[in-house]
């Protein structure tokens, strides 16, 4: 392989986890960069590609006719040598619980430079841990991301839990010439809080009614006057494969900004704990001051850094993920970041405010 000029990318480092890969793999496509990671999660209890890692690198490599060596099971050193971005249907199967949204995360920003549409056939889970659940990236991360001025379009064929996974989501999105800045640093009043509880497969609805109550309980101490409508479902049984439980609940602000918190249910955790967790989640978002929440803060760095020109974002408390996608980022592109507290009132002590010089990155292909 001619991988002389090949970007070298330490996986070991900050975050140390899958997240460096999606982001050095995505930007190396898009660049049309060779990469070399090595040390691929090296922090990890089992070190190196997991299923779900190795599906979104395949899937990375089929949507640009790429070469990519070490890519099996366990590997700790990858060389990805990207090639044309083209559109069509791109699938990823983890064959595991290994989440559909992490998959997203790696092939979205690749096919939105893409010569035609695309279509991303996402196996595996929907609401699975350490990722975000496929409510969430509906939700939230759709909504906000489009303000970067690109549409997508998120179908649930199949919802997939732990430990099957089944699952099944289809992503359409249409290539786009260039990605526009954003400005997310007025938080607003919250205007409304709404969400889903949902049980699937062999599990009663009344834990979802009970996680449902328990999180409105939780959220009426703080915002004694607002609405807070939480649905409780249960998942039709053609649309969800296995059992499972949880929930999301959202905030939305008077100047359109989203916030969520989240919580899967488990064996041996009561549904009133689900629904707390979730809820003290969302309210520790909304305490900080910040326009995003913690988990879409790192979700938005690769669309600054390639967006056309200076975007903002208010946050609060930077966490490592973001870090981690900065860094990186920043030794892959020619974008600039800056983090700085912020310094306005309203705003608690915990508010930053991250700022990129974007590459305004074109769509050669269109």
């Amino acid at each position: 392989m001619g991988d002389g000029d090949a970007v070298e990318i330490d996986g070991g480092i900050m975050e140390g986890g899958g997240q460096i890969l999606r982001v050095s793999t995505a930007l190396s496509c898009l660049l049309r960069k060779p990469l070399r990671v090595k040390n691929i999660r090296a922090g990890r209890s089992q070190p190196g590609l997991r299923p779900q890692h190795l599906s979104g690198l395949e899937m990375v490599r089929h949507l640009c006719d790429g070469q990519l060596e070490g890519g099996k099971i366990g590997s700790t050193e990858i060389t990805f040598i990207p090639g044309k971005i083209k559109g069509g249907t791109h699938v990823a199967d983890t064959k595991t619980a290994g989440s559909v949204c992490l998959l997203m995360q790696v092939a979205m920003p690749c096919v939105l430079f893409a010569d035609s549409p695309s279509e991303l056939r996402l196996k595996g889970g929907t609401n699975a841990e350490m990722a975000p659940q496929i409510d969430y990236t509906v939700m939230v991360f759709k909504p906000i991301v489009e303000k970067f001025n690109l549409t997508l379009d998120c179908e649930i064929k199949r919802r997939g839990y732990y430990p099957k996974g089944g699952g099944e989501v289809i992503v359409r999105i249409s290539p786009i010439k260039q990605l526009s800045t954003v400005n997310l640093t007025d938080r607003g009043t919250v205007t409304k809080i709404h969400g889903r509880a949902f049980v699937a497969g062999a599990l009663p609805i009344k834990l979802a009614k009970d996680m449902s109550s328990a999180a409105v309980r939780c959220i009426r101490k703080e915002f004694r006057d607002l609405y807070v409508n939480i649905q409780a479902v249960q998942e039709l049984e053609n649309e969800a494969f296995g059992s499972g439980s949880g929930i999301i609940i959202v905030a939305e602000t008077s100047t359109g900004c989203l916030l969520a918190g989240s919580s899967l249910g488990k064996r041996g955790k009561s549904s009133d704990k689900v629904g707390i967790e979730a809820a003290e989640m969302l309210l520790g978002n909304l305490r900080h001051g910040g326009a995003v929440d913690d988990y879409l803060q790192d979700q938005l760095i690769i669309f600054m850094a390639l967006a056309n020109g200076v975007s903002r974002v208010k946050t609060g408390p930077i966490t490592l993920h973001t870090q981690t996608a900065i860094h990186f980022a920043e030794q892959l592109t020619k974008a600039k970041f800056t983090v700085t507290k912020s310094e306005d009132e309203e705003s608690s002590k915990d508010a930053y405010i991250i700022e990129c010089q974007g590459t305004g990155m074109l769509n050669a292909n269109l």
